[in-house]
């Protein structure tokens, strides 16, 4: 990640919390004293967004150090110390809030990628793919977190790669004239992935060559024919309705990818909490 990714919500963040007057408890409580907080974890998780959570303490006053004692990727438990922050009282109580909702909303993200990785690792060896389904602005941090927990990133959005859906295919007439239309228009520089409805659909699209072929909301059977039918000659997605309870068996099926919407659209936050050391500790 590069600052230029992240800034700007960081910026907004504070601005929400801040606006042009500040933290006014802490200003009334403290005046130029330093303090050492300790961040600890409360829940199980996967640890995501450790330099955007220093971040946010740099941007309110850059003289706050952060110091992670856990990377990106590493495994918490319930009371693991994960980092500490140590600088004037005013400035860390100030960033404290926003530093912790980026902190949560990114590990929840990867802690909840890592489930489903380990999950369809234990039916076969499809990959567990994000989607565009992502919080507004968050598309690049959410993706991280994905990357973070083991998942494999989709398409960054609409510019990178052709993907024809439901919407396109009825309005082109058949999934022929569509990619035809868009041979026409891009010629190769995009990769091609085409969803499909029914088996019709992936004998279509397998004859056509196309890079992926996403199986949408197909039964478990349909999919086996599907990767039957297939025969390895093309990558396989499987999508809809994905949930923790149906990924093993999925995997079995002997797709490549699973896409998974809720990794970014409706995760749970890893619960984390930032604490003052004892004053005689500073």
């Amino acid at each position: 990640m590069q600052l230029s990714d992240y800034g700007h919500l960081i910026r907004s963040a504070l601005a929400e919390d801040l606006a042009d007057v500040g933290d006014v408890t802490s200003s009334a409580l403290f005046g130029d004293e330093t303090l050492v907080a300790r961040l600890s974890c409360k829940a199980r998780g996967v640890l995501a967004g450790a330099e955007v959570f220093a971040a946010v303490f740099a941007a309110v006053d850059e003289k706050t150090s952060v110091d992670f004692h856990r990377n990106d990727g590493e495994s918490l438990s319930p009371g693991d110390q994960v980092a500490t922050v140590e600088g004037k009282a005013t400035a860390v109580l100030s960033a404290e809030r926003v530093a912790l909702n980026f902190l949560s909303f990114l590990s929840g993200i990867a802690t909840s990628t890592r489930e489903y990785v380990e999950e369809a690792a234990r039916g076969g060896s499809a990959r567990i793919l994000d989607t565009r389904k992502t919080l507004p602005g968050y598309r690049t941090l959410s993706k991280y977190a994905v990357s973070v927990g083991g998942g494999t990133n989709h398409r960054m959005g609409l510019y990178d790669m052709i993907m024809l859906k439901d919407n396109h295919i009825d309005r082109a007439g058949s999934i022929t004239r569509a990619v035809g239309a868009v041979r026409e228009r891009w010629g190769e520089r995009y990769r091609i992935e085409v969803e499909c409805r029914t088996l019709a659909d992936v004998s279509e699209s397998l004859a056509l060559e196309v890079d992926v072929i996403m199986l949408d909301n197909m039964s478990i059977e349909e999919t086996r024919r599907a990767v039957a039918l297939c025969d390895g000659r093309t990558e396989l997605e499987a999508s809809g309705n994905m949930n923790l309870s149906r990924i093993r068996e999925v995997s079995a099926t002997g797709v490549d990818f699973i896409s998974v919407g809720m990794l970014t659209h409706s995760v749970a936050g890893l619960d984390f909490s930032l604490t003052l050391a004892a004053r005689e500790k500073y």
